[in-house]
């Protein structure tokens, strides 16, 4: 799996029993792992899965449709099965997101309708995966949990019937992505991607910190303004950054960015 990238990935498959992978990116790859990179990888220690997350979280990059399909057949010929976690699908601004099942058959893709649906804390998603998984799966889904919440799964069915609504609140994230574009550059951080997708902005704060948890900190009982460290996407080189998350209201963004840029400059 990509460094930085989503904590419980490496933290879940830890907890099974698994060696969890970090495979190093930067920004010249767009924090995306190469085919190249995962086979160098794969020939030095034997790889069994590969965990890909477009738009990623924390750094709301995608990968290119080709570059996405190139890495997913690249681990099928390599016998690396594939967990395609689309869970911020729907939620793509640069370009569309693609999708593992228009790929390939051999691969798990995992989802949810916590982003795009707007269904946070309602714990419900679903799977797409290879008929001789489908088994496999009911029988630890029937034992782990049993089943999703009636009212959730009521919700969820209703959830498809909004989708006027559900890209009203996606032109609001669209809208908070350039307020920080533009904002943030004014206000002193200027080092970063420009996200793809999903409701998250990864800049560097190198040449303010060394340490992105005190960081966060002072910034957090200083302007008010919270931020999540890097250390928890990237323990290795995440003291350098820091995750902002755009998904609150257009009013917040810009009082953040003003609160920021006074803080720094102050």
């Amino acid at each position: 799996m990509a460094l930085p990238g989503y904590p419980p990935y490496r933290h879940t498959l830890t907890a099974l029993g698994c060696e969890p992978v970090a495979i190093e990116t930067n920004p010249q790859s767009r924090w995306a792992i190469s085919s190249e990179t995962l086979l160098a990888h794969h020939r030095a220690t034997p790889l069994k899965g590969l965990v890909i997350g477009s738009p990623a979280n924390p750094t709301g990059t995608m990968m290119s449709a080709p570059a996405f399909a190139a890495l997913i057949q690249c681990a099928n010929d390599a016998g690396i099965a594939v967990i395609s976690d689309e869970i911020y699908h729907g939620l793509e601004y640069a370009f569309a997101a693609e999708s593992a099942a228009r790929i390939t058959d051999d691969v798990i893709i995992i989802n949810s309708f916590s982003k795009y649906f707007c269904m946070t804390g309602w714990r419900i998603g679903w799977m797409v995966v290879p008929p001789a998984l489908v088994r496999p799966i009911e029988r630890l889904q029937q034992n782990l949990a049993i089943s999703v919440p009636t009212l959730s799964q009521i919700a969820a069915e209703a959830a498809f019937d909004g989708r006027a609504e559900l890209e009203t609140v996606k032109r609001g994230y669209e809208e908070n992505r350039t307020i920080l574009l533009e904002g943030l550059p004014r206000a002193g951080l200027d080092s970063f991607l420009p996200p793809d997708g999903a409701f998250y902005l990864y800049a560097d704060v190198s040449r303010f910190s060394r340490d992105s948890l005190d960081f966060a900190t002072q910034m957090l009982k200083e302007t008010g303004v919270a931020v999540t460290p890097g250390i928890d996407f990237d323990p290795s080189r995440g003291r350098d950054f820091i995750r902002l998350c755009y998904a609150g209201g257009s009013g917040d963004m810009r009082e953040a960015v003003e609160r920021i840029g006074a803080w720094l400059k102050g």
